[in-house]
């Protein structure tokens, strides 16, 4: 049994439309909503000129696996929060920027970013520290239908 707790997700960029239904059904699978205990997404709930915002509670490992690796397949960029699970992991915002490896960065119960003392000196600077904190807030694009 899968350890679950509640994860939201915001997805961006360019997604070409012959990818569309396999991407909704994808969010629709893992029962997102566009608001906390709504109704499960469906294709009439994209969003114009915005990045679309998706979460769910219960969410296994607090990772939507197959939307995120999608997302990075087809270099949508995307921001992830998950909530902690006691004694087996804590918060965290994974960023994808479209390109690379994505990054995980420790977060609390409210999605803001924590770093602590190892973090600090590993930063070395106060530019490190505040670049590091500004990677981990990228802004998603709008999510366009290409």
């Amino acid at each position: 049994m899968a350890d679950r707790v509640s994860a939201s997700i915001t997805i961006g960029g360019t997604l070409p439309s012959v990818l569309l239904p396999e991407f909704i059904a994808l969010i629709e699978n893992e029962g997102l909503s566009t608001e906390w205990d709504g109704d499960v997404f469906t294709g009439s709930e994209l969003p114009e000129n915005a990045a679309l915002d998706l979460m769910a509670h219960e969410v296994a490992w607090g990772r939507f696996e197959q939307l995120e690796a999608f997302c990075m397949t087809n270099a949508l960029p995307f921001s992830r929060w998950s909530g902690a699970y006691p004694g087996q992991w804590g918060a965290e915002r994974l960023v994808f920027t479209g390109s690379g490896d994505p990054v995980s960065y420790a977060a609390d119960e409210d999605d803001y970013i924590l770093i602590g003392r190892c973090t600090a000196e590993r930063l070395g600077s106060f530019a490190a520290i505040v670049a590091h904190f500004d990677a981990a807030d990228c802004v998603v694009p709008p999510l366009v239908i290409g």
